[in-house]
């Protein structure tokens, strides 16, 4: 593990200190999502400087708001379907154009990020049905399936998921491949690692994922497959990789998806980083880990897409 990428972890652990706060936050159902999400778009308002030569425009005439993100030298034929994160109940395009800017910078193409409708106000399965329609919007825009790729971090990952299991399921044609990074896949919190990884992960206030669960289901099933995809029918997914790291609770949620896809026949590619915490490749290139996950990444999604430049 590199010096900066244990700085990194520090900082994470111990962000609430630079807030003036003594102590890490606790979440429940007392938090207000309101409060959360002004919080979330004013952090990314201070944070966010996009990188020379990406222009912003906004997609006119999709089904939800969406923009696009466009870095120099677009070919303009292939486009990633990004999903956002934030836990099911905050965040939207504009908090995250930091974030995809340096990723489609990276990448070479362009990306289109969505207002996907979050809970508790929209519960699952809202946001993977808008995620399907973004998707049918960019076929009848001249986008061919198999120059499309998603992705997503965090709760965005698990939509992105779900959402192709909804598309299967409609006998829609499927993207080229799926990008997650550290995606939330199990609604039920079965996995070891929400326990096992608890006083290890530095980015998870307490009671963070089992009240933004339970706003995401509401009076769903848990185990539904749209809302927990691990649950799903994966056979006949297209290619999937994902990055998690070894110290966040949502670890065996990768893992033990990319085991039942691999039974089922997907061509799947799941990289556990020792020491690593939630979507740290969105933090490329501030540290080595982040860089070469995120050049793996992009390196992927330009193998599903068959393109040959390499950023």
């Amino acid at each position: 593990m590199s010096i900066k990428g244990r700085l990194f972890h520090l900082l994470m652990r111990y962000r609430h200190l630079l807030k003036g706060q003594w102590k890490r936050n606790v979440i429940d159902r007392n938090t207000s999502v309101g409060m959360l999400r002004q919080d979330c778009d004013q952090s990314a308002a201070k944070f966010v400087k996009l990188p020379e030569g990406i222009r912003i425009i906004p997609a006119e005439g999709s089904p939800v708001y969406s923009e696009w993100i466009i870095p120099e030298n677009d070919p303009g034929s292939h486009a990633v379907l990004y999903f956002h994160g934030g836990g099911f109940v905050m965040g939207n395009a504009k908090s995250h154009r930091g974030i995809v800017s340096g990723f489609v910078n990276r990448l070479g193409i362009r990306a289109l990020v969505f207002d996907y409708r979050l809970a508790p106000e929209h519960p699952a399965p809202a946001a993977v049905y808008d995620g399907a329609a973004m998707h049918t919007w960019l076929l009848a825009q001249g986008f061919r399936p198999e120059n499309i790729v998603f992705a997503g971090d965090s709760a965005g990952g698990g939509i992105a998921l779900g959402t192709l299991l909804k598309l299967k399921d409609d006998r829609l044609p499927l993207p080229s491949g799926c990008a997650a990074f550290s995606p939330s896949l199990d609604m039920t919190m079965s996995g070891s690692s929400h326990h096992s990884r608890a006083k290890a992960d530095p980015c998870t206030p307490k009671g963070m994922t089992e009240t933004f669960y339970a706003y995401y289901v509401g009076d769903g099933d848990f185990k539904q497959p749209y809302a927990s995809p691990l649950f799903g029918d994966l056979g006949g997914l297209p290619p999937i990789m994902i990055q998690v790291g070894n110290d966040e609770t949502l670890r065996d949620d990768s893992v033990r998806f990319a085991e039942k896809a691999k039974e089922a026949g997907v061509q799947f590619e799941v990289k556990i980083w020792k020491g690593m915490f939630h979507c740290f490749p969105l933090l490329a290139p501030m540290f080595r880990e982040a860089t070469e996950a995120l050049d793996e990444t992009c390196g992927f999604i330009r193998k599903q897409l068959k393109l040959s430049r390499d950023k």
